[in-house]
Protein backbone atom coordinates (compact mmCIF):
# COMPACT_ATOMS: atom_id res chain seq x y z
CA UNK A 1 0.00 0.00 0.00
CA UNK A 2 1.26 3.07 -1.39
CA UNK A 3 1.89 5.99 1.50
CA UNK A 4 -0.73 8.39 2.08
CA UNK A 5 -0.84 11.98 3.90
CA UNK A 6 -2.76 14.62 4.68
CA UNK A 7 -3.07 18.41 3.12
CA UNK A 8 -4.55 20.62 4.68
CA UNK A 9 -5.60 22.78 2.00
CA UNK A 10 -7.37 19.54 -0.06
CA UNK A 11 -8.71 17.48 2.98
CA UNK A 12 -11.59 19.69 4.38
CA UNK A 13 -13.32 19.22 7.17
CA UNK A 14 -11.08 16.99 9.08
CA UNK A 15 -10.02 17.62 12.55
CA UNK A 16 -5.95 17.65 11.88
CA UNK A 17 -3.47 17.10 14.98
CA UNK A 18 0.35 16.65 15.27
CA UNK A 19 0.05 13.47 17.84
CA UNK A 20 0.61 10.39 17.47
CA UNK A 21 -1.29 7.99 16.34
CA UNK A 22 -3.00 6.17 18.45
CA UNK A 23 -3.23 2.94 16.35
CA UNK A 24 -0.01 2.70 15.65
CA UNK A 25 2.46 3.97 17.94
CA UNK A 26 5.71 3.60 15.92
CA UNK A 27 4.11 6.54 13.73
CA UNK A 28 5.10 9.66 15.90
CA UNK A 29 6.23 12.39 13.65
CA UNK A 30 5.54 15.56 14.83
CA UNK A 31 5.78 17.35 11.68
CA UNK A 32 3.36 14.48 10.32
CA UNK A 33 -0.29 15.49 10.02
CA UNK A 34 -2.89 13.30 11.16
CA UNK A 35 -6.35 13.39 11.93
CA UNK A 36 -8.76 13.35 15.22
CA UNK A 37 -11.55 10.40 14.62
CA UNK A 38 -15.04 11.32 15.85
CA UNK A 39 -14.35 9.15 19.20
CA UNK A 40 -11.23 11.62 19.50
CA UNK A 41 -8.63 9.12 19.04
CA UNK A 42 -5.91 10.45 16.35
CA UNK A 43 -5.39 8.49 13.51
CA UNK A 44 -3.03 8.64 9.93
CA UNK A 45 -4.44 7.61 6.58
CA UNK A 46 -2.13 4.98 6.52
CA UNK A 47 -2.99 3.25 10.21
CA UNK A 48 -7.37 3.81 9.24
CA UNK A 49 -6.55 2.28 5.74
CA UNK A 50 -4.92 -0.63 6.84
CA UNK A 51 -7.09 -1.46 10.00
CA UNK A 52 -10.18 -0.80 8.46
CA UNK A 53 -9.15 -3.14 5.76
CA UNK A 54 -7.70 -5.99 8.00
CA UNK A 55 -11.87 -5.92 9.32
CA UNK A 56 -13.23 -5.78 5.76
CA UNK A 57 -11.32 -9.32 5.00
CA UNK A 58 -11.83 -10.26 8.52
CA UNK A 59 -15.89 -10.75 7.31
CA UNK A 60 -16.81 -7.57 9.24
CA UNK A 61 -18.94 -4.51 7.95
CA UNK A 62 -18.94 -2.30 11.03
CA UNK A 63 -15.64 -0.19 11.89
CA UNK A 64 -15.25 0.18 15.42
CA UNK A 65 -11.94 2.07 16.77
CA UNK A 66 -9.58 -0.45 18.19
CA UNK A 67 -8.25 1.66 20.72
CA UNK A 68 -7.74 0.52 24.55
CA UNK A 69 -11.14 -0.90 23.77
CA UNK A 70 -12.80 2.29 22.77
CA UNK A 71 -15.29 0.25 20.49
CA UNK A 72 -16.91 3.66 19.13
CA UNK A 73 -18.47 2.69 15.39
CA UNK A 74 -17.17 4.95 12.50
CA UNK A 75 -19.42 5.68 9.31
CA UNK A 76 -18.24 4.05 6.33
CA UNK A 77 -17.88 7.80 5.30
CA UNK A 78 -15.83 8.89 8.00
CA UNK A 79 -13.71 6.00 7.50
CA UNK A 80 -13.76 6.98 3.53
CA UNK A 81 -12.77 10.85 4.26
CA UNK A 82 -9.74 9.72 7.08
CA UNK A 83 -8.28 6.88 5.23
CA UNK A 84 -7.74 9.02 1.73
CA UNK A 85 -9.29 5.80 -0.20
CA UNK A 86 -8.22 6.09 -3.41
CA UNK A 87 -11.11 5.30 -6.30
CA UNK A 88 -9.41 1.37 -6.31
CA UNK A 89 -9.50 1.30 -2.71
CA UNK A 90 -12.86 3.03 -2.48
CA UNK A 91 -14.35 -0.05 -4.56
CA UNK A 92 -13.14 -2.38 -3.17
CA UNK A 93 -14.85 -1.22 0.48
CA UNK A 94 -17.69 -0.89 -1.02
CA UNK A 95 -18.34 -3.50 -3.17
CA UNK A 96 -17.39 -5.99 0.07
CA UNK A 97 -19.59 -3.78 2.05
CA UNK A 98 -22.30 -4.76 0.13
CA UNK A 99 -21.94 -8.49 -0.72
CA UNK A 100 -21.33 -8.95 3.12
CA UNK A 101 -24.78 -7.18 3.41
CA UNK A 102 -26.43 -9.05 1.23
CA UNK A 103 -25.39 -12.18 2.25
CA UNK A 104 -27.97 -12.28 4.90
CA UNK A 105 -26.20 -10.47 8.01
CA UNK A 106 -29.60 -9.48 9.48
CA UNK A 107 -27.21 -8.57 13.37
CA UNK A 108 -26.13 -5.06 14.01
CA UNK A 109 -24.40 -3.45 17.24
CA UNK A 110 -26.68 -0.56 18.66
CA UNK A 111 -25.09 2.14 18.18
CA UNK A 112 -25.95 3.31 22.23
CA UNK A 113 -25.36 -0.13 24.04
CA UNK A 114 -23.52 -2.04 21.09
CA UNK A 115 -26.10 -4.99 22.18
CA UNK A 116 -26.66 -7.00 18.60
CA UNK A 117 -29.58 -6.31 17.37
CA UNK A 118 -31.78 -8.79 14.72
CA UNK A 119 -33.76 -6.39 12.11
CA UNK A 120 -36.99 -7.39 11.69
CA UNK A 121 -37.95 -5.85 8.71
CA UNK A 122 -35.70 -5.91 6.07
CA UNK A 123 -37.41 -3.20 4.08
CA UNK A 124 -36.95 -0.64 6.71
CA UNK A 125 -33.71 1.03 8.03
CA UNK A 126 -35.17 2.48 11.05
CA UNK A 127 -34.82 -0.04 14.17
CA UNK A 128 -35.33 0.40 18.13
CA UNK A 129 -33.53 -0.93 20.71
CA UNK A 130 -35.60 -1.99 23.56
CA UNK A 131 -32.62 -2.14 26.11
CA UNK A 132 -31.78 1.48 25.28
CA UNK A 133 -35.30 2.27 25.24
CA UNK A 134 -35.83 0.86 28.57
CA UNK A 135 -32.79 2.42 29.81
CA UNK A 136 -33.18 5.96 28.56
CA UNK A 137 -37.42 5.78 29.10
CA UNK A 138 -38.21 6.52 25.90
CA UNK A 139 -37.90 4.83 22.58
CA UNK A 140 -33.90 4.50 20.95
CA UNK A 141 -34.23 4.54 17.77
CA UNK A 142 -31.23 3.76 14.94
CA UNK A 143 -30.20 3.92 11.61
CA UNK A 144 -29.45 0.52 10.20
CA UNK A 145 -27.68 1.82 7.68
CA UNK A 146 -25.54 4.61 8.94
CA UNK A 147 -25.17 2.86 12.66
CA UNK A 148 -26.43 6.85 13.57
CA UNK A 149 -29.27 7.67 15.99
CA UNK A 150 -32.14 7.95 13.72
CA UNK A 151 -33.37 11.43 11.88
CA UNK A 152 -36.17 12.31 9.99
CA UNK A 153 -39.55 9.93 9.35
CA UNK A 154 -40.12 6.70 9.13
CA UNK A 155 -39.74 3.87 7.41
CA UNK A 156 -37.57 4.17 4.53
CA UNK A 157 -35.61 1.98 2.98
CA UNK A 158 -33.29 4.47 1.09
CA UNK A 159 -31.28 6.14 3.96
CA UNK A 160 -32.17 8.28 6.77
CA UNK A 161 -31.80 12.17 7.66
CA UNK A 162 -28.08 12.08 8.84
CA UNK A 163 -25.60 13.54 7.17
CA UNK A 164 -23.90 11.10 5.24
CA UNK A 165 -26.38 8.78 5.64
CA UNK A 166 -26.76 6.26 2.03
CA UNK A 167 -26.60 3.10 0.57
CA UNK A 168 -22.97 2.61 -0.89
CA UNK A 169 -24.09 -0.30 -3.27
CA UNK A 170 -26.36 2.38 -4.82
CA UNK A 171 -24.45 4.93 -5.22
CA UNK A 172 -21.36 2.82 -6.92
CA UNK A 173 -23.91 1.22 -9.26
CA UNK A 174 -25.09 5.03 -9.96
CA UNK A 175 -21.31 6.24 -10.11
CA UNK A 176 -19.80 3.21 -12.55
CA UNK A 177 -18.60 3.38 -15.71
CA UNK A 178 -20.05 2.20 -18.33
CA UNK A 179 -18.03 -0.97 -19.91
CA UNK A 180 -16.00 -0.76 -23.29
CA UNK A 181 -18.16 -1.83 -26.33
CA UNK A 182 -18.46 -5.69 -26.19
CA UNK A 183 -20.51 -8.65 -27.59
CA UNK A 184 -22.09 -6.18 -29.70
CA UNK A 185 -23.56 -3.51 -26.61
CA UNK A 186 -22.56 -0.18 -25.79
CA UNK A 187 -23.71 1.65 -23.24
CA UNK A 188 -23.76 -1.44 -20.48
CA UNK A 189 -23.22 -0.19 -16.60
CA UNK A 190 -20.10 -2.39 -15.27
CA UNK A 191 -21.40 -2.78 -12.04
CA UNK A 192 -24.34 -5.01 -11.73
CA UNK A 193 -26.55 -6.05 -9.13
CA UNK A 194 -27.18 -9.46 -8.65
CA UNK A 195 -30.89 -10.20 -10.04
CA UNK A 196 -31.45 -12.81 -7.43
CA UNK A 197 -29.77 -11.89 -4.06
CA UNK A 198 -28.53 -8.44 -4.53
CA UNK A 199 -25.18 -8.90 -4.32
CA UNK A 200 -22.68 -6.54 -6.68
CA UNK A 201 -20.84 -7.79 -9.52
CA UNK A 202 -18.24 -6.55 -11.31
CA UNK A 203 -17.62 -7.81 -15.05
CA UNK A 204 -14.10 -8.48 -16.21
CA UNK A 205 -15.09 -7.36 -19.64
CA UNK A 206 -13.63 -11.43 -20.66
CA UNK A 207 -15.37 -14.02 -21.83
CA UNK A 208 -18.97 -14.26 -22.49
CA UNK A 209 -21.69 -11.49 -21.07
CA UNK A 210 -23.06 -14.01 -18.54
CA UNK A 211 -21.31 -13.65 -14.90
CA UNK A 212 -21.61 -15.74 -11.86
CA UNK A 213 -22.64 -14.58 -8.72
CA UNK A 214 -20.25 -15.60 -5.74
CA UNK A 215 -22.69 -15.58 -3.04
CA UNK A 216 -26.00 -17.17 -4.24
CA UNK A 217 -24.41 -18.61 -7.40
CA UNK A 218 -26.98 -18.17 -9.61
CA UNK A 219 -25.75 -17.45 -13.34
CA UNK A 220 -27.02 -14.48 -15.02
CA UNK A 221 -26.57 -12.05 -18.34
CA UNK A 222 -24.72 -8.74 -17.64
CA UNK A 223 -27.07 -7.35 -20.25
CA UNK A 224 -29.95 -7.88 -19.63
CA UNK A 225 -29.87 -8.72 -16.19
CA UNK A 226 -32.27 -12.02 -16.68
CA UNK A 227 -30.76 -15.38 -15.22
CA UNK A 228 -28.81 -17.32 -18.08
CA UNK A 229 -31.48 -19.93 -18.82
CA UNK A 230 -33.99 -17.18 -19.56
CA UNK A 231 -32.08 -15.36 -21.80
CA UNK A 232 -30.91 -18.04 -23.95
CA UNK A 233 -33.88 -19.72 -24.26
CA UNK A 234 -35.24 -16.45 -25.47
CA UNK A 235 -32.14 -16.03 -27.92
CA UNK A 236 -30.73 -19.11 -27.92
CA UNK A 237 -26.44 -19.46 -28.35
CA UNK A 238 -26.51 -15.79 -27.77
CA UNK A 239 -23.33 -16.01 -25.19
CA UNK A 240 -21.41 -13.46 -27.14
CA UNK A 241 -23.96 -10.95 -28.99
CA UNK A 242 -27.17 -9.21 -28.07
CA UNK A 243 -29.99 -10.59 -25.88
CA UNK A 244 -33.14 -11.37 -28.39
CA UNK A 245 -34.95 -7.67 -27.28
CA UNK A 246 -31.57 -5.56 -27.95
CA UNK A 247 -31.88 -3.79 -25.02
CA UNK A 248 -29.21 -3.08 -22.43
CA UNK A 249 -31.22 -2.71 -18.99
CA UNK A 250 -30.32 0.27 -17.72
CA UNK A 251 -28.56 1.24 -14.54
CA UNK A 252 -30.21 -0.39 -11.68
CA UNK A 253 -31.75 2.04 -8.74
CA UNK A 254 -33.08 -0.40 -6.25
CA UNK A 255 -30.87 -3.42 -4.48
CA UNK A 256 -33.23 -7.00 -5.59
CA UNK A 257 -34.46 -8.72 -2.43
CA UNK A 258 -33.58 -12.50 -2.10
CA UNK A 259 -35.42 -14.24 -5.11
CA UNK A 260 -34.60 -17.87 -4.64
CA UNK A 261 -36.22 -18.84 -7.99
Amino acid sequence: MASKSYNKDRDKGIIFSKKADDIDPYDDDPAILRAVASCGHVVSPNSMTSWCGRELNLGKHVFTCPVNGCGKVWSYEEVRKLALLTPDETQHFEMTLTSLACGGSQKKSCPGCEMLIQREDSSNLNVICKLCSIKNKKPFEFCWQCLKEWMGTRPRSDKCDNSGCFNAALKLMEDCTFMPVKWGVANCPSVRACPTCGTLVEHNTQHCKNVKCLNCQKEFCFVCLKLTSECQKLKPKSYFSTCADGVVAPRQTSLPSWNSK
